[in-house]
Formats: structure tokens, C-alpha cells, sequence
């Protein structure tokens, strides 16, 4: 089983969410479908960016990594296209 960090992008508003899950698909219908308490006013999403790995802990070390550059221009700089 592989987890996956993954950066999705409100169609709404224009800012990201930052994750991690075991099954992604489940886990995006459940943000689009408005199932997410912390997204669901900002549905719909598309998907920026998706990583895998091997361990839960590795998607949450790389997840907490992604989270800490939200905002600034390294952020942008790696995942979002201009």
C-alpha cells in the first residue's frame, strides 16, 4: 500500500490544500463532495500535485514539509505552473 502527499487547488477561492492519505481517490471525491470540514466551503478541487511513498510517516514528514513553504516563493517556485 502507498501513501501519497498531495497538494490540491480550490476552483473557488485559489488556495491550496495540503494532505496525506492512503487512498487518494477516496480521498478527493470526499474534498469535491464537500465531505472535508476544513475544504468543504471551497469545492470544487483539482489536483496540483501528487507523491508517493512507502511509509505513512514519510508522506506526513513530507506533507509537514510542503505545509511549512505554503504561501511563500519557494512554494510556488516547486508546484505552481505560471
Amino acid at each position: 500500500k502507498m501513501y501519497i502527499a498531495y497538494i490540491l487547488k480550490s476552483a473557488k477561492d485559489g488556495r491550496y490544500y495540503i494532505g496525506c492519505t492512503n487512498n487518494f481517490p477516496r480521498r478527493l471525491a470526499q474534498h469535491n463532495a464537500g465531505k472535508v470540514r476544513s475544504t468543504k466551503h471551497r469545492v470544487p478541487f483539482e489536483v496540483v500535485k501528487i507523491e508517493e511513498y512507502i511509509t505513512l510517516s514519510e508522506a506526513r514528514t513530507r506533507e509537514n514539509y510542503i505545509k511549512s513553504l505554503k504561501g511563500g516563493n519557494q512554494f510556488k517556485r516547486m508546484y505552481i505552473q505560471t
